[in-house]
């Protein structure tokens, strides 16, 4: 039985390109040779983010700009997410230096940021550790930066009203983490959770994964059931050559006409330590760029090619326009993302065709309720192509990036407050994308063969 591992959704979903209102000096480093460039140094603050960062001769400190209150992020511990843990590498200042948009990546969306004279005096002024003050940091944080009230029929003031009573300093932290329980379950988000220590023991919220996964961790578990279908792939219903590549990617044929690939991540592609880091993302595409170009050799004169994303758990968007790049010979408008009431947010990711081998013919995309974050802006994406058919089920609806908000107590949250909409103007955040043809992929009697039982349904599509 082979053991396939996966980050967790959106835990590398950086973005992926410069607004155009940049200015056209480019991106340069935060630092060189360990030292702050001096037009990166000083104090500056975020409102897209709810971030003050304070950057000196040698380190970024982080503050988290709340209506309750303006706090130190706490230091990292074994339940902070990788969001919680990466800092800005690259920045590229306005003229007069009064404004910059910092980025983590080569390619990343730039967060908009504002000088400011000083640190702002209220700053560190309270202790907000109390389960009082963590209760009120939590709900403007979700009030100040959450997108999707609406889109997920949660009156947030009302529901947090309700709570408000219940909350009473020295009521302990599992008290507190219930009431919390209560809130972010409402919102059925699986991109909005909390992580964090409770009583020694690390815990997590998280709600909105659809029906599969539940089903599947209730069941035969994940291990049993992912190994189960890269076996079924591999052994049963590919030509034989079928190989399953890095832990992450099937990738084969059917009676050699029909090219099929499988990809379980948006990421971990490579062997690089230190996800996040400017060395990873150049490994992760390399590794990346010679998985695709493989496919797109052996999937050469074909008559249709399937892409199986029914299983894909998000990761690193670069990978989905990569992805998105190898349907097409002409460039075109992928997405929009931006952030509800900040205007300095909108970036437009432009599609420009791979520049080696591409397969332009027939593709049928299967997606199902697992398919989730970068899965789903991969299917976003390709839904705009006329060559490109989505056969399954719908998506699970949770495309934002997280935004990485940790509390005073050291408890992380993570929320969606990006809208990601095609170039139609269509968002899908909390419905996800429906097929163009519904096929049951994972039923519950039998998820392994009922995805052998859809690929058959597929390539009866295709015909002889």
């Amino acid at each position: 039985m082979r053991t396939i591992w996966f980050r967790a959704a959106g835990s590398l979903a950086f973005l992926g390109l410069v607004p155009a209102c940049a200015t056209a000096s480019g991106p340069r480093p935060v630092f060189a040779d360990g030292e702050a460039v001096p037009a990166a140094e000083g104090v500056w603050h975020s409102t897209e983010k709810g971030w003050i960062l304070e950057i000196g001769e040698d380190e970024i400190t982080r503050w988290q700009v709340t209506p309750a209150g303006c706090y130190l992020t706490p230091q990292p511990d074994d339940t902070t997410p990788l969001m919680g843990q990466v800092d800005y590498q690259l920045f590229t200042p306005a003229p007069n230096g009064s404004s910059a948009r910092f980025q983590y990546l080569p390619g990343d969306a730039a967060a908009y940021f504002e000088r400011l004279d000083q640190l702002p005096k209220d700053c560190g002024a309270a202790d907000l550790t109390s389960e009082a003050a963590v209760f009120e940091v939590f709900a403007s944080v979700m009030e100040e930066h959450y997108g999707f009230f609406e889109q997920r029929g949660v009156d947030w003031p009302a529901e947090v009203a309700k709570r408000r009573d219940q909350v009473k300093d020295g009521m302990g932290d599992d008290a507190l983490w219930q009431v919390f329980d209560e809130l972010i379950s409402l919102l059925g988000d699986s991109h909005t959770k909390i992580l964090g220590m409770v009583d020694g023991e690390p815990q997590r919220i998280q709600a909105g994964l659809g029906s599969t996964l539940p089903m599947i961790r209730n069941g035969i578990g994940e291990g049993a059931w992912v190994g189960g279908l890269v076996d079924q792939l591999v052994e049963d219903l590919l030509d034989p050559g079928a190989e399953l590549i890095a832990d992450r990617v099937v990738l084969g044929e059917i009676d050699g006409r029909i090219g099929y690939l499988q990809i379980f991540t948006m990421g971990g592609f490579s062997d690089a330590e230190v996800p996040g880091s400017i060395d990873w993302s150049k490994a992760e595409l390399a590794a990346l760029d010679r998985i695709l170009d493989t496919a797109m050799t052996r999937f050469e004169g074909h008559d249709a090619v399937i892409l199986d994303l029914s299983n894909n758990r998000g990761g690193y968007d670069a990978v989905t326009r990569a992805i998105a790049a190898l349907f097409t010979d002409n460039a075109f408008i992928g997405y929009r993302v931006s952030v509800p009431g900040e205007l300095e947010s909108l970036t437009e990711y432009l599609i420009e065709p791979h520049d080696g081998r591409r397969f332009t013919g027939p593709v049928y995309l299967m997606t199902s309720d697992v398919t989730v974050s970068g899965g789903e802006i991969t299917t976003l994406m390709l839904n705009a192509l006329p060559n490109v058919t989505l056969v399954g089920t719908t998506t699970r609806g949770a495309f934002s990036t997280p935004l990485a908000k940790p509390l005073p107590n050291g408890w992380y949250l993570e929320l969606s407050n990006e809208v990601f909409e095609s170039a139609d103007g269509d968002v899908f955040e909390g419905r996800g994308i429906p097929p163009d043809m519904g096929i049951e992929i994972y039923p519950e009697d039998d998820p392994i063969g009922g995805h052998a039982a859809a690929i058959r349904q597929i390539v009866e599509l295709v015909g002889d």
